[in-house]
């Protein structure tokens, strides 16, 4: 019941946004206004678009649109997938916009120029090395297989370990191995899996069903460095509605973050969010939003965009990239508009960020 009549008072917040925006804008029907698609995974940050749907801000099946929609003039179609199916799809042109890591979206930028809109959060322990028996320091780890998702931000957040650890990365055997395999295996207490990196929930899974595991080191240590994001591509947001849509998925992620800011329905969000996140509950989601920091604010997100505070950290992650063979040669990454970063195949622009702010007054 609880839940019920929460999800009603949200539809009424809802409907408020509509009754509330600037004398200049008019009402759209999901018949007159254009379409564009937003694949998602469940992810903390990223389920905030299913959340979205289901409080009634925006309504993500295809000629139906919700309140922020209509206050845009678009029409978010919502493609919920895993999130390899997300990155096909993107890379495909099946959808318009992705929600990608920092280092994922370099593989499609080669081929479809790509434009992070808005940074959702980033690893900020979600992304650990964990071990159990008496290993206690990287070095014990040499000769031993150390599981995890190759080419991804899990071989990332080890790699990047070692460096900072003073070791060489040739001195160890990461192991391609998917996540959940590799978690239930040490979870198992399978001979030989005595160091997995892996991302939550299987973190979390892990060290709360092996009462010997514990973490090692995790993603703390290269705090910014892998950001969970939205792209989209150049091409949607040269059509007519592109730049609107990119303000609607912005309006839509910092209106979840508001009310998961607010005593009052914190709680409800976080139910809501877990249970679009592997159905968490409410202790384990209050944990993973600590170890997923979500970027809340406009502010927030405008700082991330920037080249002052990203610029040395995509060095790093193309540079991985094309070491790791992920990437066949470094996609030029640039910042700002498309005026100021016309060549860039993959650029992060904050000026959308900064045109739904201006609007929105």
């Amino acid at each position: 019941m609880k839940a019920r009549m929460f999800k009603n008072t949200m539809i009424v917040a809802a409907v408020a946004v509509v009754l509330t925006v600037p004398a200049f804008w008019t009402v759209a029907r999901a018949d007159e206004v254009p379409a564009f698609s937003l694949a998602w995974s469940e992810y903390p940050s990223w389920s905030a678009f299913g959340v979205a749907h289901e409080f009634g801000f925006i309504n993500g099946r295809e000629g139906e649109m919700g309140p922020i929609e209509k206050k845009w003039g678009v029409d978010i179609v919502l493609k919920e997938a895993d999130y390899d199916t997300c990155l096909v799809m993107y890379g495909s042109g099946k959808c318009d916009a992705v929600c990608i890591t920092n280092m994922d979206a370099l593989i499609p930028s080669l081929t479809r120029k790509s434009v992070g809109i808005l940074p959702t959060s980033t690893s900020f322990g979600a992304d650990a090395c964990i071990v159990v028996g008496d290993i206690t320091d990287i070095k014990q780890l040499r000769g031993k297989k150390v599981y995890g998702l190759a080419k991804t931000v899990s071989e990332y957040c080890f790699v990047r370990n070692v460096e900072i650890l003073g070791e060489k990365e040739s001195d160890y055997r990461f192991t391609n191995m998917d996540p959940a395999a590799a978690a239930l295996a040490m979870q198992q207490k399978r001979d030989g899996f005595d160091a997995i990196v892996v991302w939550n929930p299987f973190v979390l899974e892990t060290l709360n069903k092996r009462k010997d595991a514990r973490v090692l080191f995790d993603s703390t240590s290269i705090p910014g460095e892998i950001i969970d994001m939205v792209v989209m591509t150049q091409e949607s947001l040269d059509k007519p509605g592109g730049e609107k849509f990119a303000w609607a998925v912005i309006d839509a992620f910092y209106t979840i973050n508001r009310e998961m800011a607010k005593p009052e329905t914190r709680d409800e969000t976080l139910i809501a969010l877990g249970e679009k996140f592997s159905n968490l509950n409410l202790d384990s989601m209050r944990k993973v939003v600590k170890q997923t920091r979500f970027y809340a604010t406009p502010d927030e997100g405008v700082t991330v965009l920037g080249r002052e505070a990203t610029a040395g950290i995509m060095e790093k992650v193309v540079a991985f990239c094309v070491s790791h063979e992920i990437v066949p040669e470094a996609p030029a990454v640039g910042f700002g508009s498309r005026e100021e970063a016309e060549e860039a195949a993959f650029r992060l622009d904050p000026t959308y960020i900064k045109g739904f702010v201006a609007k929105s007054k």
